[in-house]
């Protein structure tokens, strides 16, 4: 797909990857349609895009609304007269053991995470599948293969992405329809505000897990995609080891994660209150408008890779203890 003049919808668009992938299209010369849930944040980021060479409007939307994601679709090719492209992304979090997140928001992430994407692919694709060209991603996660302890519903959320695109890629094959492509990214842990918006009962502050990338690396692997779709890309060096090994050594890797994750994933003092997190509202944090969550850079990601990799190499003993 060309981009420039390409019509571009990104929902979860005002922070995180989604920001980071507007800026980028805008760059290209893409005409945006920009959905999240805070209207100011939305509003600074198309003029943004306009100073980058982008075209830009701003829609409050909530993804959980299936009549607000049709008319979503309906305002961008009212706006530009066709749409070229969804980007599914908008996405939540809680942290907290199965048995101790409020159910309530439980469902909520489900309801974001997967009815919100089938609520954007079925606006999307009816367009795209009119003039039988189009390309509709999904930003999924590693977790979506390789799950982790506390985030049950997002671990089973990312699976569930993970199936609604191989799902569509078949009845798109049954029907014929060469032209529409479906696309799943997979992150590994990306620097961005993520983490500090996720619910949280853990008694524990949230950090990222390393080795954290930048979400401009997944907005540049979203624009390769977009030119020449494929089925599923990795985004990170360590997303693709996790992915690949799980593959080989579902149990090992299962066990080393969820090391990982208590060991890196978070605090080890309890100093953090029971939150929802930005379920139920836009977050009014500092960052709540930003790319980047503060995790990253040369001198923390070099230390946060060594941690990591003495936490991996410690959960492999332990699980080789166990197993004797």
């Amino acid at each position: 797909m060309r981009l420039k003049n390409s019509v571009v919808v990104i929902t979860g668009a005002s922070s995180g990857i989604g920001r980071a992938t507007a800026l980028r299209l805008a760059q290209k010369g893409a005409r945006l349609v920009l959905a999240a849930r805070g209207e100011k944040a939305l509003r600074a980021l198309a003029k943004e895009c306009r100073k980058r060479g982008g075209t830009a409007i701003p829609i409050t939307t909530d993804v959980t609304d299936p009549e607000a994601m049709e008319a979503l679709a309906s305002r961008a090719v009212e706006e530009f007269g066709q749409l070229d492209a969804w980007v599914n992304n908008a996405a939540v979090s809680v942290f907290g053991r199965l048995t101790e997140v409020p159910l309530k928001d439980f469902r909520r992430v489900l309801d974001v995470n997967v009815n919100g994407y089938v609520y954007g692919a079925r606006a999307a694709l009816p367009h795209m599948q009119a003039h039988g060209s189009g390309v509709l991603i999904n930003v999924a996660s590693i977790v979506g293969e390789v799950a982790q302890p506390y985030t049950a519903a997002y671990s089973m959320s990312k699976a569930a992405v993970r199936a609604l695109g191989v799902s569509l890629r078949s009845e798109l094959r049954l029907d014929g329809l060469t032209g529409v492509k479906v696309c799943t990214i997979l992150p590994a842990a990306i620097d961005t505000p993520f983490f500090q918006h996720a619910a949280n009962y853990t008694g524990r502050r949230v950090v990222a897990m390393p080795p954290v990338y930048t979400a401009a690396r997944v907005a540049k692997t979203i624009e390769g995609v977009l030119k020449k779709p494929r089925r599923e890309a990795v985004v990170g060096p360590a997303g693709h080891y996790m992915v690949l090994k799980h593959r080989l050594l579902p149990g090992l890797i299962d066990g080393v994660m969820a090391v990982q994750v208590d060991k890196t994933h978070l605090s080890r003092k309890r100093t953090a209150q029971d939150t929802p997190g930005n379920l139920y509202q836009p977050s009014s944090q500092v960052r709540a408008a930003s790319v980047g969550g503060g995790w990253h850079g040369a001198r923390r990601t070099a230390k946060r890779r060594a941690f990591a990799a003495l936490a991996a190499a410690a959960g492999v003993v332990a699980l080789k203890n166990r197993m004797r």
